[in-house]
């Protein structure tokens, strides 16, 4: 086998979580000055093997090989002084602490001199960090709970590109970023292998790993299926390899000329917050309406305001008639949301499957006005497993344990489980596979056509030009366009609208 260049060789990677086997005895290398990417469906494995190659876990058997000698990292921050950085696919900062106290978590000795940490050195350091992600501005004391998800994320590659890495690992972080993040993101990888460093890419956005990869690793099931090198890529051998048969019909929606009916579920009347201005709209029974926008344009607020999360501070919003009147009420009326940071605002992460479905379903699994049943928990928690397909070993399993899609199939049954009439779906698709996404997507037509109202908020255009009645555009807080389905409707239609 030719070693050339490899920096890392994994042999025989298997990892057991309890009875289930998320990887089986994979073997792959990772070469320098090249980009090579990651694939598979939710499930395959992906972000077991780099979170093994990190030091999060630790192989149930195998052995890897770092520059040709034994690498057997304990901990992320092991992995580090290995000069191998990751950026994970959800949340890595702490609110509570500043910018620089997340850059440096756990490394704070760094900065020591006698009894104290020189705070002042760290700040300069997490600036210096900070300018080569484009956050020159950014006030390092800054506690992270005040920034938005996106400037999270680029803190948390400031901190990874700090310890000088020669093996990049980048697991589903474009999906977070707006355009402007993605280009910067890519910038970082290209720089990388020009420098002859190597960069693992897991992402499931196929144009993005074409377009940026080298090389192109599958994973199904927890086992190898193929290496693809760049000159042998295409959608169809790629999409064959990840789920084993050729992937046929539209993902989206193929009906057109919807009219809407007379039942209004919400209405928002001249609405302003701190981000929002005067901004009015109606969500429909059996209507799917799409918000669009640019990074910072207001449309993640817009789901936070309906779900009751943010108070206007002018207008009212309606639902059914009814003034709404904060998170409680909202559920009261059947409101569902799932946030973009789902991982913190939708689910717990540390509890089981079967409490995150249960635990917005209590009203309904009660007996009397203060008893559930424990079997009546599990019957109801099994039925939604099975219902979205759930990939998991029992329902007493974590949530933190799965998948990026499994997670999203919990947070969209806590939804179906609560009967929720409207559906508030932020980024409903973001860090899932081809597969669960045209499930994803076959389940939201079905409740539309149920009579369900639901608002998409996304900044993916094909998505949202592929599956929304209407589109309404934000920018700068502001509702600057709406445009409505048609066969013809093209991406630079709703993007004239956004700058």
């Amino acid at each position: 086998m030719d070693t050339a260049n490899v920096i890392l060789e994994a042999k025989g990677l298997t990892k057991r979580f309890g009875e289930v086997i998320a990887l089986n005895e994979v073997s792959l290398q990772i070469r320098t000055g090249e980009i090579q990417g990651l694939i598979g469906e939710n499930g395959s494995g992906k972000s077991t093997v780099s979170s093994i190659i990190y030091g999060i876990h630790s192989p149930s058997a195998g052995e890897m090989l770092l520059k040709g000698k034994p690498y057997a990292p304990k901990s992320p921050l092991d992995a580090r002084g290995h000069h191998i950085s990751m950026i994970v696919q959800e949340k890595d900062t702490i609110d509570m602490l500043s910018v620089a106290e997340n850059i440096f978590l756990g490394d704070e000795g760094r900065f020591r001199r006698g009894a104290f940490i020189s705070v002042k050195e760290m700040y300069q350091e997490a600036e210096m960090a900070l300018r080569k992600v484009g956050l020159p501005q950014l006030d390092a004391a800054r506690p992270v709970g005040e920034l938005d998800f996106e400037t999270r994320k680029l803190i948390e590659i400031a901190k990874a590109l700090y310890y000088k890495p020669e093996l990049m690992i980048v697991d589903e972080t474009t999906t977070a970023l707006s355009h402007d993040g993605r280009m910067k993101i890519y910038e970082i990888m290209r720089q990388l292998k020009a420098e002859g460093k190597a960069v693992l890419f897991i992402s499931h956005d196929l144009p993005e790993l074409m377009e940026v990869c080298d090389s192109l690793t599958v994973l199904k099931d927890g086992e190898l299926v193929t290496t693809i090198p760049k000159e042998e890529f295409s959608e169809g051998t790629i999409k064959r390899a990840m789920v084993g048969r050729t992937l046929a019909g539209n993902l989206y929606r193929t009906d057109y000329g919807n009219r809407l009916t007379d039942q209004v579920a919400v209405s928002v009347d001249h609405v302003s917050t701190e981000v929002l201005k005067n901004i009015s709209f109606s969500l429909h029974n059996g209507e799917i309406l799409g918000i669009g926008g640019l990074s910072g344009s207001g449309m993640h607020e817009i789901g936070k305001v309906l779900a009751g999360h943010i108070p206007a501070r002018e207008g009212t919003v309606k639902v059914f008639g009814e003034k709404l009147q904060g998170i409680a009420h909202a559920l009261k009326l059947k409101v569902g949301y799932i946030s973009k940071d789902r991982d913190v605002e939708t689910l717990i992460l540390n509890e089981s499957i079967q409490d995150n479905l249960t635990i917005s379903a209590w009203s309904m699994l009660k007996k009397g006005k203060f008893f559930i049943l424990p079997r009546d928990e599990k019957k109801f928690a099994r039925v939604q497993i099975d219902h979205l397909k759930i990939k998991c070993s029992s329902g007493a399993q974590l949530v933190r344990e799965l998948s990026g899609g499994n997670k999203q199939k919990v947070s969209f049954s806590k939804l179906i489980g609560n009967k929720s009439k409207i559906m508030i779906l932020d980024s409903p698709t973001r860090g899932v596979d081809i597969g669960v996404k045209t499930t994803m997507y076959e389940l939201i037509n079905n409740l539309k056509h149920q009579g369900h109202a639901i608002l998409i908020i996304s900044e993916e255009l094909p998505e949202l030009i592929g599956m929304c009645d209407r589109i309404l555009v934000l920018k700068n807080g502001r509702i600057t366009g709406e445009v409505k389905r048609h066969k013809n409707l093209k991406d630079v239609d709703v993007i004239d609208f956004m700058i």
